[in-house]
């Protein structure tokens, strides 16, 4: 079977602690993420779930290498990024982009919406003319249900739903292949957030994507994930097909996040 992305024995340590004026406190050495393995195919929507400091950002942030991992391999579309450098990385790189977690904070205040939504065309096709980055950011922005109006106004006069909409039509302007969704509805209301899931479910058919979703939201999970990992302490834990972790899982830790929910979600029908 071909993969979009195949992450093997992925490992990241980091150093904590320590007093350059305290001989006694010595730094000491953490796994944020601890031989970490799995495969995504094409239009499933692989969800990463844990509770904070499980190692899932990080991860996710390695696999886009936002951050380097100290070993393992990294395979997207067969090529190891990992072994990959200059041009050829860039070029993987377009075809992988992040919906972040925080819509006010990962939009440029000093830019306009269209200039926010057209800047990855200016840096992966510069000979894109001006007039038609301003066009395409305009008909990505309606997709998202935003008018072209947005185009010449500011991220401070949008709501947070809106934000993420925008940031959202900025990650798909280069019609990647591979979504990174860091915990794209956690800062938003609860309506507002079912809302963007349901975009997010719209675009993924429409544009034939495939998303890597990271969040600690069991119900978030269930609606978009195909299938499902469990993180623990930089380890995953369990992972395979939702309707299987979600109705039996085998690992007890899984069993209490469950146990947690009030209500178990249904997996999304693939």
């Amino acid at each position: 079977m071909s993969y979009v992305l195949e992450v093997r024995n992925l490992r990241k340590t980091y150093v904590r602690g320590g007093d350059m004026f305290d001989e006694g406190r010595k730094a000491e050495r953490f796994v944020a993420v601890d031989d970490v393995s799995f495969e995504v195919a094409p239009g499933e929507t692989f969800a990463i779930v844990g509770e904070s400091g499980s190692g899932k950002t990080t991860l996710a942030r390695m696999i886009l290498r936002l951050i380097e991992p100290d070993s393992g391999a990294l395979l997207f579309e067969e090529r190891d990024l990992l072994r990959l450098t200059g041009e050829e990385l860039r070029a993987q790189r377009r075809q992988m982009q992040m919906i972040f977690q925080d819509p006010f904070a990962s939009l440029n205040p000093r830019m306009r919406v269209g200039e926010i939504v057209a800047e990855p065309l200016a840096i992966h096709h510069p000979r894109c003319a001006a007039a038609e980055r301003e066009e395409r950011a305009k008909k990505m922005l309606e997709r998202v249900g935003l008018d072209s109006s947005a185009l010449t106004r500011y991220p401070h006069e949008f709501s947070g739903g809106q934000r993420q909409r925008i940031g959202i039509a900025r990650a798909l302007i280069l019609r990647p292949k591979l979504v990174v969704a860091d915990e794209p509805v956690s800062a938003l209301d609860v309506s507002v957030g079912a809302q963007v899931l349901l975009l997010l479910q719209e675009l993924q058919r429409e544009f034939h994507l495939t998303y890597l979703l990271i969040s600690h939201s069991l119900p978030v999970v269930a609606q978009l994930a195909t299938h499902i990992g469990v993180m623990r302490s930089g380890q995953l834990i369990e992972y395979g097909p939702s309707n299987l972790i979600l109705q039996r899982p085998s690992h007890a830790y899984t069993r209490e996040l469950l146990a947690a929910v009030p209500e178990i979600p249904r997996a999304r029908q693939v």
